[in-house]
């Protein structure tokens, strides 16, 4: 449960970060109750995949998925420079997030005193 949490904290940052944007600087009530409550419930979220997840690996993870889907949406959705290099980069984070995923395990373990 504790990787599903942070994956949608992960979203959650996603939609907060836009959010920012479009309240411009918490001027527009709507964008900005909005923001906050996306702001909350993603920090929420992540508090609670800490449980489970060692910080170094949640924080990582967390803010990797909510830069590149961010990335991601300004490029396929609001019109921003889509360029090899940013997409070759996207990709880079994600493999690294996907390695911390598969390499959380190990840590689990090395916590307890396994091998």
């Amino acid at each position: 449960m504790a990787w599903f949490y942070l994956v949608i904290a992960g979203m959650c940052e996603i939609a907060w970060a836009f959010g920012l944007k479009y309240s411009e600087g918490f001027t527009k009530t709507l964008p900005s109750a909005l923001t906050i409550i996306g702001i909350l419930f993603s920090f929420f979220l992540f508090s609670k995949a800490m449980r489970e997840i060692p910080i170094g690996t949640a924080y990582a993870v967390f803010t990797g998925i909510g830069a590149a889907g961010t990335v991601l949406i300004g490029m396929f959705f609001l019109g921003e420079t889509a360029s090899l290099a940013k997409i070759v980069l996207v990709i880079i984070l994600l493999t690294g997030i996907i390695g911390l995923k598969l390499t959380s395990g190990e840590e689990k373990m090395e916590d307890r005193g396994g091998a």
